[in-house]
């Protein structure tokens, strides 16, 4: 469309975003570029171009997200307390990564304590101990995904394929229950089956048999530590990927079987690929997490000195280090601490690099 006046006429082309109206009229000409939205300007003489197309820009949202705010003020203040929770216990804690560069003095406190700089860094890379404590918390971590999370996809699947409503609810609930008792009670419970004195060894030399126990075990109690965290939480793992085999179209399981498919090509060739996505996201976390495995309280409950070489990983070395070495080197402990955040930032970072190169859909 063309609209003429004297010296030159305005050509114009409608770029209609969806819910606008034309709007335009004569007396928009002499308005300048830019303020007729949704619309491509030209303005020429007879046979010359005075200003190129200009794309007209929208309109500001002007106190839209206030109104928005406004709106739904009570969902913003349930909000609140979750956002007040981080700022004090995740943020706030922040400020201590700065006794990493310096040794605690109690009479100077956190900020008047003397500053060593990367001291406590070259201190934990040369300390056999520490080096020690990373390998063991590596292999523990890599070996409770390896098996735990196999396991978790494997008994979301079979509670999936259970006949009947309740057989499912009981056997989840069974399998589920585990997860809430307290580490300190089953380590307790363990250690009374499986000790040295414990119940096992008993029936064992009662059968003149010889003694199990993999407690004391160097070579045993990694695969303990596996075994026992598999029975506790395998059930509390699996809830998830139940949820995503729940998200699954059935109209797909319908049509396998008209088709002709078992029940064991249904869980390969739908089940499976049907939750990969969640697979892959709940490996990615648990590859970021792998040097803070969540395994203390299991193995600080279980484990002796006997067991050192192969049961001390990061967490339980800071402990020992921080309260019961006699020096309370809170500085050495948080340059420990701090390590450990700069490798699982990396590490989860790779690993979701890896997964979206591969072309499945990433965290980040």
């Amino acid at each position: 469309m063309i609209v003429k006046n004297r010296s030159f006429f305005m050509e114009f082309q409608p770029v209609l975003p969806i819910g606008t109206g034309c709007g335009f009229s004569y007396n928009d000409i002499n308005k300048p570029a830019g303020a007729i939205l949704g619309y491509v300007i030209t303005y020429k003489r007879k046979g010359e171009t005075i200003l190129e197309r200009k794309k007209i820009p929208a309109k500001k949202w002007n106190g839209k997200a206030a109104k928005k705010i406004r709106n739904d003020w009570l969902l913003y203040a349930m909000l609140l307390p979750v956002l007040l929770w981080y700022l004090v216990f995740c943020y706030v804690p922040m400020a201590g990564i700065t006794l990493a560069f310096r040794t605690y003095r109690f009479d100077l406190g956190m900020w008047h304590s003397p500053w060593v700089g990367m001291e406590n860094f070259q201190k934990l890379l040369t300390d056999r101990l520490f080096l020690r404590a990373v390998k063991n918390t590596l292999i523990l971590g890599a070996g409770g995904i390896l098996l735990q999370m196999p396991c978790a996809i494997m008994v979301a699947i079979l509670i999936n394929e259970l006949r009947g409503r309740w057989n499912k609810k009981i056997f989840q609930t069974v399998i589920t229950f585990p997860h809430f008792i307290s580490w300190v009670v089953l380590a307790g419970i363990l250690t009374n089956l499986f000790g040295s004195t414990g119940l096992i060894n008993q029936t064992l030399n009662f059968l003149g048999l010889s003694n199990v126990s993999p407690l004391t075990s160097p070579q045993g109690f990694r695969v303990f530590v596996w075994m026992s965290g598999i029975w506790k939480e395998v059930g509390w793992d699996s809830i998830i990927y139940i949820a995503a085999i729940t998200s699954i179209e059935q109209g797909l399981y319908e049509a396998a079987e008209v088709d002709g498919a078992n029940r064991f090509q249904k869980m390969w060739y739908i089940t499976l690929p049907g939750i990969k996505s969640t697979i892959i996201i709940m490996l990615i976390l648990a590859v970021g997490q792998l040097l803070n495995s969540g395994r203390f309280d299991q193995i600080f409950n279980l484990y002796s000195p006997l067991v050192y070489d192969t049961a001390d990983t990061l967490d339980t070395y800071i402990f020992r280090e921080t309260f019961t070495a006699g020096s309370l080197n809170f500085g050495y402990s948080t340059a420990i601490g701090l390590f450990k955040s700069v490798i699982g930032v990396f590490m989860i970072t790779a690993s979701n690099k890896i997964a979206t190169l591969t072309g499945e859909q990433g965290l980040l």
